[in-house]
């Protein structure tokens, strides 16, 4: 009789659990694109603030550092807190933070209180990152690649934003045009604020789920060894991809400026579209990843962006425009199909796994700005595009990743 009762409590739960939450989703997803446009705010600065603070290349790879490295130190920390105290009302408070961030670097007229600003919104994107992650692994049903994808697509859309916004806005208003990117965080708290009654009252049927693993689940049947050098590998082929995209998005338009002679604003347009073909990419990784397996789309990813990358540097500006597309259309769509990779590698563990990959990510972001900006100041930006062309070429460290069905214990 107990038996059977917890089979009815549990039908429920699983009927729920395998259907794909598409308006959280699509939710958490708006959500990320107005996040991370105006995180993009600061790196779309970048040529602005050279100019009117004479700033070197160095101090612009510490702001980049400044906020990376913030998001990066506290998102595992968060991340794994949650897997033990879920916080649904952490969602909202995290925007407050980037809104105090977006003003502040609006209305900062030192360098010092530029750096504390884009602190604050690496505090934001630190709360933001884990939690709604672990939303859109509630959401997605049986469709993780789907849904981390759809949730992915929304940031890599509104970081793609950010080079327009020179080109249209910071170019004729300047540093005080990212005031108006305050509204951008009003919107996002307030959709933050449904996400999270969504997700508190998920949190709460899963406490009424019977806990102990259904009869015939399957089981990873991975070593604890085997589970820490595939952790290892994947956050290698982390490392290769952000420090990729870091040269890209900091100092490409520099590229292009000092190699080609192009203006500031047409510059912008040559990042925007790599950013988009970035986006375009997130969004097909995690259904193909549904369809192919994980590992050979990771594979896939970070190796074939190889050839591109390396010729991009001896292009002209025509075909660097056209490689760069390529390059960041087949590299980007790795990411989110590496969170849930992991997620499966360490299951239970979903904060942790997401904060580690998002903050890696983040960190490894800032960090590369940061030491490609000395480099670049001690050589130049062209040497810059030429070193960072050889990274990719690290995806064949994929080929020591244990495959889909491992990992699932369906072997």
């Amino acid at each position: 009789m107990g038996t059977k009762l917890a089979v009815n409590q549990a039908a429920p739960i699983t009927a729920a659990a395998s259907a794909t939450v598409f308006p959280i989703l699509f939710a958490i997803s708006i959500v990320h694109l107005l996040n991370d446009t105006m995180q993009s705010t600061v790196s779309a600065l970048f040529p602005i603030l050279k100019d009117e603070l004479s700033l070197s290349y160095t101090q612009i790879g510490l702001i980049a550092l400044a906020m990376n490295l913030t998001a990066s130190v506290l998102q595992p920390i968060i991340g794994r807190y949650a897997d033990i105290r879920p916080m649904p009302m952490i969602l909202p408070i995290g925007v407050c933070f980037t809104l105090v961030g977006i003003v502040g670097l609006a209305l900062a007229p030192y360098y010092a209180l530029i750096l504390l600003a884009v602190t604050s919104i690496g505090i934001g994107s630190a709360i933001f990152h884990p939690e709604s992650s672990r939303v859109a692994y509630l959401a997605a049903g049986g469709k993780r690649g789907l849904a981390q994808s759809i949730f992915q697509v929304g940031g890599n859309i509104g970081s793609s934003l950010g080079p327009i916004m020179t080109a249209v806005l910071f170019v004729h208003l300047g540093q005080f045009g990212v005031i108006w990117f305050a509204f951008a965080a009003a919107a996002a708290i307030a959709i933050q604020l449904y996400v999270a009654r969504w997700y508190g009252a998920q949190q709460l049927i899963l406490r009424k789920a019977v806990k102990p693993r259904a009869a015939g689940a399957a089981k990873s049947v991975l070593t604890s060894n085997q589970v820490m050098w595939a952790i290892v590998v994947l956050v290698f082929l982390v490392v290769s991809k952000q420090v990729y995209m870091a040269s890209i998005t900091s100092y490409y338009t520099f590229y292009l400026i000092d190699d080609y002679g192009v203006s500031v604003s047409h510059a912008q347009w040559f990042l925007f579209a790599f950013l988009a073909a970035s986006a375009a990419g997130t969004f097909l990784g995690g259904p193909m990843a549904d369809r192919f397996g994980r590992r050979n789309i990771i594979w896939f990813s970070i190796m074939g962006t190889a050839p591109f990358s390396l010729l991009l540097p001896y292009g002209n500006l025509f075909w660097s425009g056209v490689l760069a597309v390529l390059a960041g259309f087949i590299l980007s769509s790795a990411f989110s199909i590496i969170v849930v990779y992991a997620q499966e590698l360490m299951p239970g563990k979903v904060g942790l796994v997401s904060g580690l990959f998002f903050g890696l990510a983040f960190g490894i972001g800032g960090l590369g700005s940061a030491a490609l900006g000395m480099v670049a100041d001690e050589t130049s930006i062209a040497f810059i595009m030429k070193l960072c062309a050889f990274l990719p070429l690290l995806g064949v460290l994929a080929i020591l990743l244990p495959k889909d069905d491992k990992v699932r214990g369906l072997e």
